[in-house]
């Protein structure tokens, strides 16, 4: 009986066994469904990030980039530079006589105008070799008078044959001399006229005065080196910069073509836009050690902002490309074969295309070849693609999310079913087998309805 039991037993044990073998075999071998609930896609291909039957057979999931668009616009070629504030002229003004300084007539920093007082030396002695050399004009003047009359009479004796010749001639000679004489005196009253003048010292050009070198009642010498101050022309004001000498052709055929090239001057950190002016020149030789050479803008600075000896950035407009085809920058990238982008096709996928550079821009750059207005290109998450490879946006990310997202519950009857099911899921109406119905106006029900029939 025992023996019977055992093999009852080992029966129903390889029996159990054998059932789990086949589930276990059943639920790793069965078909993956083709449609989930309510007719979308099944649960696998939701949670494998949407992309929908047959996703694994392709290969990796889509990378997500970024897209732009090839359009038209227009590109400013420029010419950036490092450049120095040089001042039209710098004055240091000297005194051109010798004398004390008897008057300051400006502040340090104050902007003057041409012709303008600066500071007064002693007048005095200039005025005393004035009145000095007046008189001896005059005294030259009247003795000229008398000999030229005293000639006169001597010239009508020697007609009458009155007199003799040599004293005729030495009269005239005399005459002569005086009037030499009132040459130099003339000269000398110039002199002391035109050094009278110098000891009021005046701006020979307008612009900002420096610090003040001397003070009143030094003596001062002409012809000093330090002078009693120093202009410097800021309105206007130019700035020297160097150009590559493989720009040297453009910039001529630009200016023989009679364009005006605009520049700008920044400061130190390109945040700040201190003027805007206009290309001047460019100078007559290249630097051979550095293959640059100088050019010269000139701005009106208006506000002060341009400093003598001040570094700023230049930026220079060369020339603006019409209606080119651009992408932005990010979207050209580099290769073995050259410049290429990834093109975006109608079914998600990219496709590597060799295009030709133009122009760089600031944000865009010109694809001279191999691109046409409207097209797409990856611009963000091109390091992670190659030829053929499929993508997916943002955009395109949260359109999935949103259409596989579950929507909101069915709302519940009267006895607490969902809508258009039976309290066990069924399709069954709102009455079950041994459940009664509540009435829609929500008594209790009767006897007769809690009976089953």
């Amino acid at each position: 009986m025992s023996t019977a039991r055992r093999r009852i037993g080992s029966i129903v044990a390889l029996l159990v066994l054998a059932a789990i073998v086949a589930l276990a075999w059943y639920l790793t071998h069965r078909p993956a469904p083709t449609t989930g609930p309510g007719g979308g896609p099944p649960a696998a291909a939701r949670g494998a990030g949407g992309r929908g039957p047959g996703a694994a057979a392709r290969g990796a999931p889509p990378s997500t980039v970024g897209v732009a668009a090839a359009t038209h616009a227009d590109i400013p070629v420029y010419i950036d530079a490092l450049g120095t504030v040089t001042p039209i002229a710098v004055a240091n003004v000297s005194p051109q006589v010798s004398g004390v300084i008897t008057e300051i007539l400006y502040k340090e920093g104050q902007v003057v105008k041409k012709g303008e007082a600066l500071a007064t030396i002693d007048p005095r002695p200039f005025q005393a070799t004035l009145d000095q050399a007046t008189a001896a004009l005059a005294r030259d003047v009247a003795q000229l008078d008398a000999a030229r009359v005293q000639l006169e009479r001597y010239q009508t004796l020697l007609k009458q044959d009155s007199i003799a010749r040599q004293t005729v001639d030495t009269q005239d000679a005399l005459v002569k001399q005086l009037t030499g004489t009132i040459a130099v005196d003339k000269a000398n009253e110039s002199t002391a006229r035109l050094n009278l003048q110098w000891s009021h010292v005046v701006a020979p050009i307008g612009g900002r005065v420096g610090l003040r070198p001397i003070d009143v009642g030094n003596y001062i010498n002409a012809g000093n080196a330090t002078g009693v101050a120093t202009i410097t022309q800021i309105m206007p004001i130019d700035v020297q910069f160097s150009i590559p000498q493989e720009r040297v052709q453009d910039v001529k055929d630009r200016v023989a073509s009679g364009a005006t090239l605009p520049v700008s001057a920044w400061d130190s950190g390109r945040t700040r836009k201190l003027d805007d002016g206009e290309f001047l020149t460019l100078d007559n030789q290249i630097d051979v050690q550095t293959g640059t050479i100088k050019a010269k803008a000139r701005f009106a600075n208006k506000n002060g902002l341009l400093f003598p000896n001040q570094f700023v950035n230049v930026r220079m407009l060369l020339r603006t490309i019409d209606a080119a085809v651009v992408v932005p920058v990010i979207a050209l990238r580099h290769g073995p074969s050259g410049d290429f982008v990834y093109v975006v096709n109608a079914d998600r996928t990219v496709s590597l295309r060799n295009v030709t550079a133009g122009v760089t821009g600031v944000d865009n750059v010109e694809i001279a070849k191999g691109l046409s207005i409207g097209e797409e290109v990856v611009t963000e998450g091109g390091d992670r693609l190659k030829d053929g490879a499929r993508i997916q946006t943002s955009s395109d990310r949260a359109a999935a999310a949103s259409a596989t997202a579950p929507g909101p519950p069915a709302p519940a009857n009267a006895n607490g079913a969902r809508s258009g099911r039976g309290q066990f899921g069924g399709h069954r109406g709102a009455r079950s087998e041994g459940v009664a119905q509540a009435p829609a106006n929500g008594n209790a029900p009767t006897a007769d309805a809690a009976t089953p029939k």
